[in-house]
């Protein structure tokens, strides 16, 4: 699984003209699921994500989780980010997950963010979506399972 996580003052997510999540502080993460994920790596990501200490403390340090600030939690379905743009100028997504295995980690993922205390808001999988952020520093942070499990793939 990949993410792109980003610390925002605010995002929303709009499907077909009709506002369907909107955050205050916290994160937007777009996710991307590999064909190759399982439970195992949604929580790894889900924990990572979560757990990450990028908010400015009272002397300017990045040492504040989502808890200490009451940070939200905003997800994004995004199987682009496994865009493979190596040949020509058209990407390839022949290295994201097909939609039923993509859509099954997508609603996992958003499951293991409530089960952790962060019931997210969302988009939905495969809908076109507008998504606005107002981000904060900005602090954008690329998460990846391969990486965290230290692993990887051919």
């Amino acid at each position: 699984m990949r993410a792109i996580l980003t610390r925002v003052k605010s995002a929303s997510v709009t499907i077909d003209g009709q506002r369907v999540g909107e955050i205050g502080k916290g994160f937007l993460i777009l996710l991307g699921v590999g064909p190759e994920d399982t439970e195992k790596e949604c929580r790894a990501l889900a924990e990572k994500a979560l757990g990450l200490r990028i908010f400015e403390d009272e002397n300017g340090k990045m040492n504040l989780g989502l808890e200490q600030v009451g940070g939200q939690v905003m997800v994004v379905s995004q199987f682009t980010l496994y865009g493979n743009c190596r040949k020509g100028r058209r990407p390839s997504f022949t290295g994201a997950a097909g939609p039923e295995l993509g859509n099954a980690m997508y609603e996992r993922f958003l499951e293991i963010c409530t089960e952790l205390g962060y019931e997210p808001q969302h988009g939905r999988f495969g809908a076109d979506m507008k998504v606005e952020s107002i981000n904060d520093g900005p602090v954008t942070l690329i998460l990846d399972t391969d990486e965290l499990l230290d692993r990887r793939r051919g």
